[in-house]
């Protein structure tokens, strides 16, 4: 029993970050119907940022986090306006070529300017870890958790009772009409990519900390995040973050009880399961974001 709440807890922890890297990407799919490839360099960028700002620059920590999102929301809003503003209304085919050529000149600039070398980020947390009865816990993977937790509750706040979030959710709804209204459609979409990218520069930011840096790190990231959307049902942000929660538990369990080996795998057959039996994801709603 105690090994079991052991995975759990560890199932909770990891869901968490899970969650903030899914909801970023639904977040972009849902009000731009755009399929971001470069959510796992954003993701490898946060962490790369937190290394230079903390490891090599000696940056406080918590300063080099807040730091590391704001780069990731900038870098966000530039390829927006560079790369994908300039295709608005082009067809889907010519959309994602761009973002898979954007995505591989981002992972071959990381290789060139930090290396293939992993970085470690180092962390002002204590190695002694948090005991809670027979519960051992990170102090880390606590921080991690929690700031992943206030991210999402942050984001979705700002989509349901701030005049951006109404903006953004009109144009996911129908944007024609949220034109009509006197919404600017460029600027949300501007907005909606650079919040995206920042929860995806947050994710990397928090992990990067507990494992090290790699330029390949967002590959595995990426393809999590399309299936944690997947699974959470398309342009749901409540699903996404529910989502994530599943396949970390998905994930752990099968990791604990049949073969670390195949962790990433167990969540994937998930996937297919859910996809078998329900197309559409666990929890889509066709109407409305959030």
């Amino acid at each position: 029993m105690n090994e079991l709440l052991q995975h759990l807890v560890n199932a909770v922890l990891l869901g968490g970050t899970y969650a903030l890297v899914g909801v970023g990407l639904t977040l972009i799919f849902g009000i731009m119907k755009l399929v971001n490839f470069t959510h796992g360099e954003l993701y490898t960028f946060g962490a790369y940022m937190m290394f230079l700002l903390v490891a090599l620059l000696k940056v406080d920590f918590f300063v080099g986090f807040v730091l590391a999102v704001g780069l990731g929301i900038l870098l966000g809003g530039g390829i927006e306006l560079t790369l994908l503003r300039p295709l608005r209304g082009a067809d889907i085919d010519t959309t994602m070529i761009v973002l898979i050529g954007a995505w591989i000149i981002m992972q071959n600039t990381e290789l060139l300017v930090w290396g293939g070398v992993g970085q470690s980020i180092p962390n002002p947390f204590p190695e002694a870890p948090l005991a809670i009865g027979p519960i051992t816990i990170s102090w880390l993977r606590v921080f991690v958790f929690i700031v992943a937790a206030c991210l999402i509750i942050g984001s979705r706040s700002l989509i349901h009772h701030t005049k951006l979030g109404k903006c953004m959710r009109a144009t996911f709804q129908d944007s024609d009409t949220a034109a009509l209204m006197g919404v600017n459609i460029g600027a949300i979409y501007t907005a909606t990519f650079a919040l995206g990218s920042g929860l995806a520069a947050a994710s990397g930011a928090l992990l990067g900390p507990v494992f090290i840096a790699t330029p390949s790190m967002g590959d595995i990231a990426a393809l999590k995040a399309f299936a944690i959307v997947i699974l959470g049902g398309l342009g749901n942000f409540l699903g996404a973050a529910l989502g994530g929660f599943i396949l970390a538990f998905v994930e752990e369990m099968g990791a604990s009880y049949v073969s670390s080996g195949y962790r990433d795998a167990m969540g994937f057959a998930l996937i297919i399961l859910v996809l078998t039996i329900r197309p559409t994801g666990l929890f889509a709603r066709a109407d409305r974001i959030g």
